[in-house]
């Protein structure tokens, strides 16, 4: 089944923005039904495109303070934990590194055999 594309013209789409901004249309969708468009996104790509930013649809995210105050507190936990995790990581090859440099100091062949040998004590 062939879908049809349908192609506006540069004087078409001014107008659907020009009836929004000037309020002839009240919103998108009535844009949408009374001339047709099918395309979910095609209006708001139009008035992104004419630089009408100002009547797309804006998402407001409404919080008491106290939601606030404890999405802060814990974006702070999860930069302190992951700086936390970032250090044992350095530590912990700071410290294989330096397990590496004894053993050869100390003719030790097998590292990971010696190392089971001291567990074990």
């Amino acid at each position: 089944m062939r879908k049809t594309v349908m192609r506006y013209s540069e004087s078409f789409k001014l107008k659907i923005v020009s009836e929004l901004e000037t309020g002839k249309l009240s919103n998108i969708s009535e844009a949408r039904s009374r001339y047709g468009i099918r395309g979910c996104d095609t209006v708001q790509n139009w008035l992104r495109k004419y630089g009408k930013n100002h009547l797309l649809n804006k998402v407001v995210k409404v919080q008491k303070a106290d939601e606030h105050d404890e999405l802060k507190k814990q974006k702070a936990r999860i930069r302190q934990l992951e700086k936390a995790l970032a250090d044992a990581h350095l530590d912990s090859r700071i410290e294989k590194e330096y397990f590496k440099m004894v053993c050869e100091v100390a003719n030790i062949d097998n590292p990971e055999a010696f190392k089971k040998k001291l567990s074990l004590r």
